[in-house]
């Protein structure tokens, strides 16, 4: 398969791309530094007519959930108004299968009844980042319907990994402990940590993501999780743990945001039933292995 990726340069991007090259695909990665602003309707045509990819991963957009608060008209632009230029670009040229990647962040506030939250969980988005995922998930959901593009729609929940900024709670946690090793010091800010996530390796992500390109239903759904829970408060101290000197976390005003959702827990069973996926990457060894690399970069920084 010919895979357009958009967002290759990403966390998630460098990941898939990857793993797209392994398992025999002809990749093309395309991001904002290299490739035509998705604002940029015109350059997004000409891309897709000068590609004509047989498969288009839509990772890139804005994705720093904290600053869609000061920045929300940005945010929602990139991500509803980009999505929407390039699924017409789709509909342009060959209408190839489009995986257009939104977030778990689009439910929102569920109630403890509704958890495990499922596909037909309402949508109650609580961040500006989140209000725009919600956009883009039915600008593709409209493109299937209205012009028949054969798009599959991912509400990803959180995911963490080698390779992702400090942006993101666990890579943040993990570049202070280094810093710590390295300097003899022992306080570990934090911001809230009575938040629940569901959490999966970056890796499991996007194996997941082209096992539904090849046989998700066009039109529908899916989420990517594993299912199960923790705090960010448990996350926090599974990383503090794996310190090579004593620390304790100290809670930082700071570092909390203007609003955080209380749980997200996501079902997995249609994803599962449709591609056999399931998560195979221990937490532990995705914790050990974002310490490790954050390790080396303070070390290297010196």
């Amino acid at each position: 398969m010919k895979a357009l990726v958009t967002g290759a340069a990403g966390f998630v991007g460098r990941h898939l791309c990857a793993h797209l090259g392994l398992q025999g695909d002809t990749v093309i990665g395309v991001d904002r530094a290299d490739g035509p602003d998705l604002l940029d309707s015109v350059a997004v045509h000409a891309l897709l007519a000068d590609i004509k990819p047989d498969v288009v991963y839509h990772l890139g957009g804005w994705s720093d959930v904290g600053a869609s608060w000061d920045f929300p008209l940005d945010t929602f632009r990139v991500n509803a108004e980009g999505t929407l230029n390039l699924l017409q670009a789709c509909v342009a040229n060959g209408k190839p299968r489009v995986l257009a990647v939104s977030s778990a962040d689009v439910y929102g506030r569920v109630t403890p009844e509704e958890l495990p939250i499922n596909e037909s969980t309402p949508f109650r988005p609580v961040t500006p980042y989140a209000a725009s995922k919600v956009a883009a998930d039915q600008l593709a959901l409209q493109a299937w319907l209205g012009h028949q593009l054969e798009t599959i729609r991912v509400r990803a929940f959180n995911h963490l990994g080698p390779g992702q900024t400090t942006r993101f709670v666990a890579p943040a946690i993990a570049e202070r402990i280094a810093i710590n090793e390295r300097d003899g010091l022992s306080s570990v800010p934090v911001g809230n940590l009575t938040p629940r996530r569901d959490i999966t390796d970056v890796r499991d992500v996007v194996r997941a993501y082209r096992l539904l390109m090849e046989k998700g239903e066009a039109g529908e759904a899916y989420n990517v999780c594993t299912g199960h829970d923790l705090t960010i408060g448990d996350l926090a101290e599974r990383l503090v743990s794996l310190a090579n000197s004593p620390m304790q976390l100290d809670a930082d005003p700071e570092l909390q945001r203007p609003v955080e959702t209380p749980v997200l827990r996501g079902d997995p069973t249609r994803l599962n039933a449709i591609t056999g996926w399931t998560p195979e990457i221990p937490l532990e060894v995705t914790l050990q292995d974002i310490l490790d690399e954050y390790r080396q970069a303070v070390l290297a920084a010196q």
